[in-house]
């Protein structure tokens, strides 16, 4: 009954103070329904890629070897988990670093400073298939790395690099100064500082930062199609092609052949990025829980 009770005088109280601000009343009714829109549409999708796809998962669907009778995506999910491990390794470094350098080393008021973040949301608004044609000229052509997984994962290196340099930077910013402070007072010098209690503490948002930018990993297409190629198979090594899951999503449902298979990969690659998002949650919480 108390329970009841409590409930029924928040829904009153709730309902006093609307009726005095209609305005707020409004902008509630706007927020609810856009998030429910959001959630409704998410699910839907989710649903109807899971329900096209999942009951044409096969045995034959995850053969090591790709052939026309049974468009395995094994290979593909082997190169996928290679173009992320080569972009992120160049991508990281450099991200958090220069966001090191923004946040902790530059002057606040610097032009310099100014001109690399109006450069960095430039670079983030640039459609990929840009990204895509600058990868063929300079990696593929110029420097004459071919259709490689070398030449698409340094395409998405830049493609992603401003993903990790500005979600840095904030996460950097969110630390409280009073951190710094007191590392300074008990005689951590600077870099000691930054690695010991800044990072650690920019750890969570960090880390969504570059989760954010494996998804895009994963699921870019446009510019792997350029630089990467569509090639079945695992890739030999980084100087030779291969395609990712988008790719053979996409190659699939281009042929117009393999339409159950494509489905069936779509399931594959959106529990590949459920998990990756899990992951981060868990990592994430973790963290935070270390860190109190």
């Amino acid at each position: 009954m108390k329970h009841k009770k409590s409930v029924a005088g928040f829904l009153k109280e709730q309902g006093e103070m609307y009726g005095k601000k209609p305005g707020s009343a409004l902008l509630m009714l706007l927020v609810g329904g856009s998030a429910l829109i959001t959630f409704g549409a998410l699910f839907c999708l989710m649903g109807y890629v899971f329900w096209k796809g999942i009951f044409h998962l096969k045995p034959s669907l995850f053969a090591i070897t790709y052939t026309t009778e049974n468009a395995s995506l094994f290979p593909a999910l082997i190169n996928t988990l290679e173009m992320i491990g080569l972009a992120l390794v160049v991508a990281i470094p450099l991200g958090v670093g220069a966001a090191i350098y923004l946040v902790e080393y530059a002057k606040k008021d610097s032009r310099f400073v100014d001109w690399i973040r109006l450069t960095t949301e430039t670079l983030t608004g640039i459609p990929s298939i840009i990204y895509g044609l600058f990868g063929m000229l300079f990696f593929v052509s110029y420097l004459d790395w071919g259709f490689s997984l070398l030449s698409g994962s340094c395409t998405l290196s830049i493609m992603v690099l401003p993903l990790i340099l500005r979600t840095t930077e904030e996460a950097l910013k969110s630390v409280p100064d009073a951190y710094r402070e007191g590392s300074f007072g008990l005689g951590a010098g600077k870099i000691r500082t930054i690695f010991a209690v800044i990072l650690p503490s920019a750890g969570p948002g960090i880390l969504s930062g570059i989760i954010l930018a494996t998804g895009r990993i994963v699921g870019e297409t446009a510019a792997l199609i350029y630089t990467a190629g569509t090639v079945p198979h695992i890739a030999k090594g980084i100087l030779h092609s291969g395609r990712t899951l988008a790719v053979h999503m996409y190659s699939l449902a281009s042929e117009g052949l393999y339409m159950d298979q494509a489905y069936a990969t779509a399931v594959v690659l959106l529990v590949f990025v459920l998990g990756i998002n899990s992951l981060s949650v868990f990592v994430a919480k973790k963290l935070m829980k270390d860190r109190g």
